[in-house]
Protein backbone atom coordinates (compact mmCIF):
# COMPACT_ATOMS: atom_id res chain seq x y z
CA UNK A 1 0.00 0.00 0.00
CA UNK A 2 0.85 3.56 -0.97
CA UNK A 3 0.21 6.77 1.00
CA UNK A 4 0.84 9.99 -0.32
CA UNK A 5 0.10 13.39 1.69
CA UNK A 6 -0.84 16.66 0.10
CA UNK A 7 -2.31 19.51 2.24
CA UNK A 8 -4.90 18.16 3.70
CA UNK A 9 -5.53 15.22 1.34
CA UNK A 10 -4.28 11.92 1.95
CA UNK A 11 -4.11 9.56 -1.05
CA UNK A 12 -4.15 5.73 -1.00
CA UNK A 13 -2.80 3.29 -3.33
CA UNK A 14 -3.25 -0.37 -3.22
CA UNK A 15 -5.46 -3.15 -2.76
CA UNK A 16 -9.43 -2.29 -1.95
CA UNK A 17 -9.57 -4.72 1.21
CA UNK A 18 -6.09 -3.08 2.61
CA UNK A 19 -7.69 0.41 1.85
CA UNK A 20 -10.60 -0.64 3.89
CA UNK A 21 -8.94 -1.56 6.81
CA UNK A 22 -6.46 2.14 6.87
CA UNK A 23 -10.25 3.91 5.95
CA UNK A 24 -11.57 2.18 9.68
CA UNK A 25 -8.28 3.17 11.16
CA UNK A 26 -8.53 6.70 10.28
CA UNK A 27 -12.03 7.00 11.00
CA UNK A 28 -10.89 6.00 14.50
CA UNK A 29 -8.40 8.35 14.93
CA UNK A 30 -9.90 11.34 13.72
CA UNK A 31 -12.80 10.19 15.99
CA UNK A 32 -10.71 9.77 19.16
CA UNK A 33 -8.80 13.40 18.26
CA UNK A 34 -12.22 15.15 18.03
CA UNK A 35 -13.06 13.75 20.76
CA UNK A 36 -9.80 14.56 23.14
CA UNK A 37 -8.26 16.93 20.95
CA UNK A 38 -4.88 15.32 21.26
CA UNK A 39 -3.26 12.41 19.98
CA UNK A 40 -0.29 10.40 21.79
CA UNK A 41 1.98 8.55 19.75
CA UNK A 42 0.99 5.77 22.01
CA UNK A 43 -2.78 6.20 21.48
CA UNK A 44 -1.91 6.12 17.04
CA UNK A 45 0.00 2.72 17.44
CA UNK A 46 -2.75 0.92 20.01
CA UNK A 47 -5.36 2.33 17.32
CA UNK A 48 -3.21 1.23 14.10
CA UNK A 49 -2.33 -2.09 16.12
CA UNK A 50 -6.22 -2.84 17.20
CA UNK A 51 -5.10 -3.35 20.62
CA UNK A 52 -7.17 -0.04 21.70
CA UNK A 53 -10.90 0.13 20.48
CA UNK A 54 -11.37 3.52 20.05
CA UNK A 55 -15.10 4.79 20.61
CA UNK A 56 -17.64 5.48 17.82
CA UNK A 57 -17.55 8.99 17.49
CA UNK A 58 -19.96 11.03 19.13
CA UNK A 59 -20.91 8.42 21.45
CA UNK A 60 -19.54 8.13 24.91
CA UNK A 61 -19.93 4.42 26.01
CA UNK A 62 -20.25 5.49 29.60
CA UNK A 63 -21.63 1.63 30.31
CA UNK A 64 -17.56 0.99 30.06
CA UNK A 65 -16.19 2.60 32.38
CA UNK A 66 -15.46 0.30 35.71
CA UNK A 67 -14.82 2.85 38.36
CA UNK A 68 -15.59 6.99 38.73
CA UNK A 69 -11.90 7.50 40.26
CA UNK A 70 -10.40 10.50 41.81
CA UNK A 71 -10.61 13.81 40.23
CA UNK A 72 -13.30 12.71 37.78
CA UNK A 73 -11.15 10.27 35.78
CA UNK A 74 -12.50 7.57 34.17
CA UNK A 75 -11.33 3.67 34.93
CA UNK A 76 -12.15 1.59 31.93
CA UNK A 77 -11.07 -1.06 30.38
CA UNK A 78 -8.01 0.10 27.60
CA UNK A 79 -6.98 -3.14 25.31
CA UNK A 80 -8.78 -6.06 24.20
CA UNK A 81 -8.05 -8.86 26.93
CA UNK A 82 -8.38 -5.95 29.58
CA UNK A 83 -11.99 -6.41 28.04
CA UNK A 84 -11.89 -10.12 27.72
CA UNK A 85 -10.89 -9.76 31.54
CA UNK A 86 -13.98 -7.53 32.53
CA UNK A 87 -16.08 -10.14 30.58
CA UNK A 88 -14.46 -13.04 32.04
CA UNK A 89 -15.27 -11.60 35.84
CA UNK A 90 -18.80 -11.39 35.17
CA UNK A 91 -19.19 -15.28 33.71
CA UNK A 92 -17.03 -16.65 36.69
CA UNK A 93 -15.84 -17.15 40.01
CA UNK A 94 -12.11 -17.75 39.49
CA UNK A 95 -10.21 -15.86 37.16
CA UNK A 96 -6.14 -16.17 36.08
CA UNK A 97 -4.88 -13.41 34.63
CA UNK A 98 -1.26 -13.94 33.15
CA UNK A 99 0.55 -11.79 30.73
CA UNK A 100 4.00 -9.44 30.74
CA UNK A 101 4.39 -5.85 32.77
CA UNK A 102 2.41 -2.71 32.03
CA UNK A 103 -0.87 -4.69 30.32
CA UNK A 104 -2.80 -3.14 33.70
CA UNK A 105 -3.43 -6.88 34.58
CA UNK A 106 -3.66 -5.77 38.58
CA UNK A 107 -5.36 -2.33 38.12
CA UNK A 108 -8.41 -3.59 35.69
CA UNK A 109 -8.87 -6.48 38.62
CA UNK A 110 -8.91 -3.95 41.56
CA UNK A 111 -11.24 -1.53 39.23
CA UNK A 112 -13.70 -4.52 38.89
CA UNK A 113 -13.40 -5.19 42.67
CA UNK A 114 -14.06 -1.43 43.71
CA UNK A 115 -17.06 -1.94 41.02
CA UNK A 116 -18.59 -5.01 42.56
CA UNK A 117 -17.90 -2.98 46.37
CA UNK A 118 -19.77 0.28 45.16
CA UNK A 119 -22.80 -2.17 43.84
CA UNK A 120 -22.89 -4.27 46.82
CA UNK A 121 -22.42 -7.49 45.03
CA UNK A 122 -19.18 -8.00 47.58
CA UNK A 123 -19.24 -7.03 51.33
CA UNK A 124 -15.13 -6.82 51.12
CA UNK A 125 -12.49 -6.46 49.02
CA UNK A 126 -8.96 -8.94 50.09
CA UNK A 127 -5.84 -7.80 48.19
CA UNK A 128 -2.73 -9.96 48.40
CA UNK A 129 0.87 -10.48 47.36
CA UNK A 130 3.46 -13.01 48.27
CA UNK A 131 6.43 -10.92 50.15
CA UNK A 132 9.10 -12.44 47.94
CA UNK A 133 12.49 -10.19 48.11
CA UNK A 134 13.32 -9.87 44.77
CA UNK A 135 17.11 -9.54 45.48
CA UNK A 136 16.80 -7.07 48.05
CA UNK A 137 16.86 -7.83 51.36
CA UNK A 138 14.18 -5.71 53.61
CA UNK A 139 14.65 -7.44 56.88
CA UNK A 140 17.14 -4.93 57.64
CA UNK A 141 15.30 -2.63 57.02
CA UNK A 142 14.07 -0.46 60.67
CA UNK A 143 10.62 -1.00 61.69
CA UNK A 144 7.42 -2.92 62.59
CA UNK A 145 6.23 -5.75 60.88
CA UNK A 146 3.64 -3.75 58.88
CA UNK A 147 6.47 -1.19 58.09
CA UNK A 148 8.75 -3.74 56.81
CA UNK A 149 5.80 -5.54 54.87
CA UNK A 150 4.38 -2.55 52.90
CA UNK A 151 6.93 -1.96 50.38
CA UNK A 152 5.66 -5.09 48.44
CA UNK A 153 2.08 -3.92 48.80
CA UNK A 154 2.58 -0.57 47.52
CA UNK A 155 1.07 -1.02 44.44
CA UNK A 156 -1.61 -1.87 45.92
CA UNK A 157 -2.18 0.86 47.83
CA UNK A 158 -1.80 3.07 44.72
CA UNK A 159 -4.32 1.59 42.37
CA UNK A 160 -6.80 1.90 45.08
CA UNK A 161 -5.92 5.54 46.08
CA UNK A 162 -6.53 6.24 42.46
CA UNK A 163 -10.41 4.79 42.73
CA UNK A 164 -11.17 5.70 46.99
CA UNK A 165 -10.97 8.99 48.31
CA UNK A 166 -7.59 8.41 50.50
CA UNK A 167 -9.70 9.73 53.79
CA UNK A 168 -12.67 7.12 52.92
CA UNK A 169 -10.33 4.02 52.21
CA UNK A 170 -8.44 4.70 55.54
CA UNK A 171 -11.63 4.45 57.31
CA UNK A 172 -12.68 1.37 54.95
CA UNK A 173 -9.09 -0.37 55.61
CA UNK A 174 -9.66 0.39 59.54
CA UNK A 175 -13.01 -1.15 59.31
CA UNK A 176 -11.42 -3.95 57.70
CA UNK A 177 -13.91 -3.32 54.19
CA UNK A 178 -10.29 -3.26 52.07
CA UNK A 179 -7.88 -5.16 53.59
CA UNK A 180 -3.98 -5.57 52.00
CA UNK A 181 -1.92 -8.42 53.15
CA UNK A 182 0.73 -10.71 52.61
CA UNK A 183 -0.21 -13.92 51.17
CA UNK A 184 1.26 -15.85 54.55
CA UNK A 185 -2.00 -14.03 56.24
CA UNK A 186 -4.18 -16.01 54.24
CA UNK A 187 -3.71 -19.05 56.01
CA UNK A 188 -6.94 -20.56 58.12
CA UNK A 189 -9.33 -17.54 57.20
CA UNK A 190 -12.70 -18.61 55.09
CA UNK A 191 -13.16 -15.48 52.87
CA UNK A 192 -17.14 -15.45 51.84
CA UNK A 193 -18.80 -12.66 50.42
CA UNK A 194 -15.56 -10.78 49.25
CA UNK A 195 -13.61 -9.79 45.84
CA UNK A 196 -10.13 -11.29 46.64
CA UNK A 197 -6.76 -10.35 44.42
CA UNK A 198 -3.74 -12.59 44.53
CA UNK A 199 -0.99 -10.39 42.78
CA UNK A 200 2.43 -11.38 41.76
CA UNK A 201 1.27 -14.70 41.60
CA UNK A 202 4.31 -15.81 39.80
CA UNK A 203 6.33 -16.01 42.93
CA UNK A 204 4.14 -18.46 44.31
CA UNK A 205 4.47 -22.43 45.02
CA UNK A 206 2.10 -25.05 44.03
CA UNK A 207 0.88 -25.81 47.71
CA UNK A 208 0.56 -22.01 48.82
CA UNK A 209 -1.64 -21.65 45.61
CA UNK A 210 -3.79 -24.28 46.90
CA UNK A 211 -3.86 -22.79 50.14
CA UNK A 212 -4.88 -19.22 48.84
CA UNK A 213 -7.55 -20.90 46.17
CA UNK A 214 -9.39 -23.09 49.13
CA UNK A 215 -9.84 -19.68 51.12
CA UNK A 216 -12.85 -19.39 48.47
CA UNK A 217 -15.81 -19.48 50.55
CA UNK A 218 -19.61 -17.96 49.61
CA UNK A 219 -20.61 -15.71 46.94
CA UNK A 220 -16.82 -14.97 46.98
CA UNK A 221 -14.76 -13.53 43.55
CA UNK A 222 -11.02 -14.93 43.12
CA UNK A 223 -8.80 -12.93 40.62
CA UNK A 224 -5.19 -14.38 40.00
CA UNK A 225 -2.94 -12.20 38.25
CA UNK A 226 1.15 -12.69 37.66
CA UNK A 227 4.00 -12.50 34.77
CA UNK A 228 5.91 -16.01 34.96
CA UNK A 229 8.50 -13.57 32.42
CA UNK A 230 9.15 -12.06 36.09
CA UNK A 231 9.96 -14.86 38.47
CA UNK A 232 11.52 -13.76 41.71
CA UNK A 233 12.20 -16.92 43.05
CA UNK A 234 15.46 -17.91 44.02
CA UNK A 235 14.94 -21.52 42.26
CA UNK A 236 12.66 -20.34 39.57
CA UNK A 237 11.08 -24.27 39.09
CA UNK A 238 9.35 -23.37 42.49
CA UNK A 239 6.84 -21.12 40.87
CA UNK A 240 3.23 -23.09 41.12
CA UNK A 241 1.56 -20.27 38.86
CA UNK A 242 1.97 -22.29 35.07
CA UNK A 243 1.43 -25.43 36.74
CA UNK A 244 -1.62 -24.85 38.97
CA UNK A 245 -2.95 -23.03 35.65
CA UNK A 246 -2.33 -26.79 33.84
CA UNK A 247 -3.94 -28.42 36.43
CA UNK A 248 -7.13 -26.46 36.68
CA UNK A 249 -7.76 -25.86 33.00
CA UNK A 250 -10.73 -28.14 32.28
CA UNK A 251 -12.62 -26.74 35.72
CA UNK A 252 -16.17 -24.93 34.86
CA UNK A 253 -16.15 -21.79 36.35
CA UNK A 254 -12.20 -20.94 36.15
CA UNK A 255 -11.16 -19.13 33.75
CA UNK A 256 -7.68 -17.77 31.78
CA UNK A 257 -6.76 -14.75 30.34
CA UNK A 258 -3.16 -14.10 28.15
CA UNK A 259 -2.28 -11.10 28.30
CA UNK A 260 0.32 -10.16 25.82
CA UNK A 261 2.89 -7.35 24.66
CA UNK A 262 -0.12 -5.54 22.66
CA UNK A 263 -1.56 -5.02 25.99
CA UNK A 264 0.73 -2.81 27.46
CA UNK A 265 -0.25 0.45 28.23
CA UNK A 266 2.54 2.29 29.92
CA UNK A 267 5.20 4.36 28.48
CA UNK A 268 5.98 3.27 25.19
CA UNK A 269 9.35 2.07 25.65
CA UNK A 270 8.01 -1.04 28.07
CA UNK A 271 7.27 -2.72 25.22
CA UNK A 272 10.63 -2.41 23.73
CA UNK A 273 12.27 -3.29 27.08
CA UNK A 274 10.14 -6.17 27.32
CA UNK A 275 10.46 -7.41 23.96
CA UNK A 276 14.50 -7.15 24.37
CA UNK A 277 14.47 -9.16 27.43
CA UNK A 278 11.94 -11.69 26.23
CA UNK A 279 14.87 -12.71 24.07
CA UNK A 280 17.24 -13.68 26.44
CA UNK A 281 17.59 -17.12 28.51
CA UNK A 282 15.96 -17.51 31.68
CA UNK A 283 18.52 -16.12 34.42
CA UNK A 284 20.93 -18.74 35.56
CA UNK A 285 20.58 -21.03 32.71
CA UNK A 286 23.76 -20.15 31.33
CA UNK A 287 25.62 -20.66 34.83
CA UNK A 288 23.39 -23.87 34.69
CA UNK A 289 24.89 -25.23 31.92
CA UNK A 290 28.01 -24.28 32.59
CA UNK A 291 28.11 -26.13 36.10
CA UNK A 292 26.13 -29.46 34.43
CA UNK A 293 29.03 -29.39 31.23
CA UNK A 294 32.13 -28.98 34.23
CA UNK A 295 30.49 -32.09 36.02
CA UNK A 296 30.03 -34.17 33.14
CA UNK A 297 33.52 -33.15 31.96
CA UNK A 298 34.64 -34.32 35.65
CA UNK A 299 32.80 -37.55 35.70
CA UNK A 300 33.76 -38.51 32.10
CA UNK A 301 37.64 -37.81 33.24
CA UNK A 302 37.50 -39.79 36.48
CA UNK A 303 35.32 -42.93 34.35
CA UNK A 304 38.82 -42.93 31.87
CA UNK A 305 41.89 -41.91 33.16
CA UNK A 306 44.74 -41.90 30.99
CA UNK A 307 46.42 -44.88 32.37
CA UNK A 308 43.38 -47.55 32.28
CA UNK A 309 44.19 -51.29 32.46
CA UNK A 310 42.02 -51.69 29.46
CA UNK A 311 44.56 -49.73 27.25
CA UNK A 312 47.45 -51.04 28.99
Amino acid sequence: MKIVARGEQIKVQGPPEIIDRFEEKLDSLVGLYEKKHHLSEESVLSILRGAVQAEEEGIDKQDNVLVYGNHGSLIKARTKNQEVLVRAYEENDLIFAEGPAGTGKTYTAIALAVRAWKNKEVRRIILTRPAVEAGEQLGFLPGNMKEKLDPYLQPLYDALRDMIPPKKLEALMEEGTVQIAPLAYMRGRTLDHACVILDEAQNTSLSQLKMFLTRMGRDAKFIITGDTSQIDLVKKSDSGLSRCMELLKNIKGITFVRFDSSDIIRHPLVKKIVAAFSDLPATGSTAASAKTSAKSAKSSSAESPSNSPSES
